[in-house]
């Protein structure tokens, strides 16, 4: 909308003096440079001007260009921003990449408040201190106040800021100005998150498939990307929902010899006082006016009656009762079953626009590992690779054949460049931090961006979910059969949901008998089992192997400090 319009300056020169003189804007930060994170926020803006060093990797059309002289502080970095913008009116955004927490929503409601209050909008950070280097500006006040002042060189932000400002408290307003501002960040960005807020993480943050448009036939295991629009009425025609009589006008009728059969030939119109004998699913004739089923009627050569006991019903169906061309059969979002194939066959529907079925590979890592052969001294039988396509289509996810990684210095590094034609990277082991497990530095390094860093759960609470810059998300599972087969089961619907644009799904929940049994102060992932009294949990389990969940229904998500009889969610194993 035109009074929204906005442009942006984000201010990316010099080093900084206090981390060293490294070039603070590239710091990766959970996976993103602190640049990039400004980008990402004013990437709704219609133009973006970058102050400060050239920086080959940036897409063309971003405007590059430097305060004068270089390093000369904030003021002259805008005036330098101002002039490569070519918008004269509307609004200005103008950050500082150091916020490796800011939000597109955070600059999106500065612009609102801007725009309602007509001053400058700036925010304040958690310690209450007013962030001029987070803020909006009317383009015309900008302009105005920065030719009032004469020279920008080495001038201070409250130069140009005048009397009247709106100002707005944000959670995500945290500057890294030092190496230990820095590393408080990098510790709070890899906290455990609990398993409610990683799924709803998951969904808000991991990209979508693209759309594709195919057969229904083939689209089994996506979701609707748009709506499922019947193309042809159901039944096309009227016809006969029974076998029986089609009657015209009020009995008694007379038979005639023709007879409808369905997909056979139609008989001819009739007049009233005429009946023809009728297969279910038959077009109806002309001039019929109902049908009476075989059990209804009474018969005496060609004169037919309705039974003195039959109800007044018609047993024919008219022409869309299902469903009239352009009606909805089923929303954007919708998973893509047997049942919704077999809806638009019936609705004539040649092609569905889907996101989806997700495409995985799995990558199972370790010296240790061997799927087979006999195993030598310090092996172990890969005994989770080989089930993992089996729980990975229960989830709606296809997956290939399971590989095997070495731990090798760069064997991530090159798994990552080599990814191609799949949604989903499934990585086992390597998660945690032993000298071998290298997954975490390798994201880092591939400038992936983390979505879940941690869970707060316990087995699997190693377990990380990151998206690479190509848009393929990564979840690294513990090497534990155990742990892992528990983290993938409760993140995979949230993972499917993000990726294929599905709702929630609801989730099942039953009481629990044992609740408080190895309950603590973490959500424990427990396999569950009903039988004559309940629903009972197993309170602890090996993690090195999956006996635990023999004969299991699937996992009990037990909340933390939990109470015998408490509703807990039920996540189920396929059968």
């Amino acid at each position: 909308m035109t009074a929204m319009r906005a442009e942006a300056i984000v201010l990316a020169g010099g080093r900084a003096s206090r981390m060293g003189g490294v070039d603070k804007p590239a710091i990766v930060v959970a996976g993103r440079s602190m640049l990039d994170t400004a980008l990402a926020a004013v990437a709704w803006c219609e133009h973006i001007a970058v102050v400060g060093p050239h920086r080959d990797d940036l897409p063309p059309e971003i405007q590059q260009t430097q305060e004068h002289p270089p390093g000369s502080g904030p003021v002259a970095g805008i005036v330098a921003g101002l002039a490569a913008l070519p918008g004269t009116e509307g609004y200005v955004v103008v950050l500082a990449a150091d916020l490796p927490a800011l939000q597109p929503d955070t600059v999106r409601e500065l612009t609102r408040q801007c725009a309602e209050s007509g001053h400058p909008a700036f925010a304040i950070d958690e310690s209450g201190r007013v962030q001029y280097l987070v803020g909006v500006w009317p383009h015309e006040l900008l302009a105005h106040r920065i030719a009032e002042l004469g020279s920008p060189v080495n001038r201070r932000m409250s130069d140009i800021v005048p009397d009247e400002v709106t100002t707005v408290r944000f959670d995500d307003i945290a500057d890294c100005d030092t190496p230990e501002a820095l590393a408080a960040f990098a510790t709070a960005s890899t906290e455990p998150m609990s398993l409610i807020n990683a799924r709803e993480a998951l969904r808000q943050s991991l990209s979508r498939i693209p759309i594709r448009k195919t057969r229904p036939a083939n689209a089994l295991g996506a979701t609707l990307a748009e709506a499922l629009i019947a193309a042809e009425a159901l039944p096309r025609v009227d016809v006969s929902a029974m076998d029986g009589y089609a009657i015209s006008g009020s009995g008694p009728w007379r038979l005639r010899s023709d007879i409808g059969y369905a997909g056979g030939e139609r008989p001819h119109g009739m007049q009233p006082g005429e009946a023809v004998r009728i297969a279910t699913g038959a077009h109806l004739p002309d001039g019929a006016t109902a049908v009476v089923r075989d059990e209804f009627v009474t018969l005496d050569g060609d004169r037919l009656d309705r039974s003195a006991d039959a109800p007044d019903r018609d047993d024919s169906r008219p022409r869309g009762e299902d469903w009239a061309v352009g009606d909805e059969l089923a929303q954007p979002g919708t998973p893509v079953t047997p049942a919704l194939v077999s809806v638009a066959a019936s609705a004539e529907v040649q092609e569905l626009a889907v996101r989806g079925p997700v495409r995985a590979h799995v990558v199972v890592t370790g010296d240790e590992i061997r799927r087979d052969g006999p195993l030598h001294d310090g092996q172990t039988r890969d005994s989770l690779g080989p089930i993992l396509p089996n729980i990975l289509a229960h989830n709606g996810i296809l997956a290939d054949e399971t590989a095997h990684l070495r731990d090798t210095a760069t064997g991530f590094d090159d798994l990552f460049a080599a990814v191609k034609d799949i949604d989903l990277l499934i990585v086992v082991g390597a998660t945690g931090g032993g000298a071998a497990d290298q997954l975490r530095g390798a994201l880092q390094r591939a400038r992936a961006r983390v979505v879940v860093p941690r869970l707060a759960c316990r087995p699997g609470g190693s377990t990380v979910v990151a998206e690479l810059p190509g848009g393929v998300a990564v979840i690294g599972l513990p090497g534990n059969p155990y742990a892992a087969l528990a983290a993938l089961s409760v993140l995979a619907p949230a993972i499917v949901d993000a990726l294929t644009g599905r709702p929630p799904r609801p989730r099942a929940q039953v009481p629990l008998q044992n609740a408080s049994a190895g309950s603590g102060p973490a959500t424990r992932l427990a396999p569950v089992f009903a039988d004559e009294d309940g629903w009972v949990a197993t309170p602890s389990v090996r993690t090195a192997h999956l006996g635990g969940l023999v004969g299991a229904v699937g996992f009990a998500v037990v909340p933390p400090n939990a109470q015998d009889g408490d509703l807990v969610e039920i996540v189920p194993l396929p059968g």
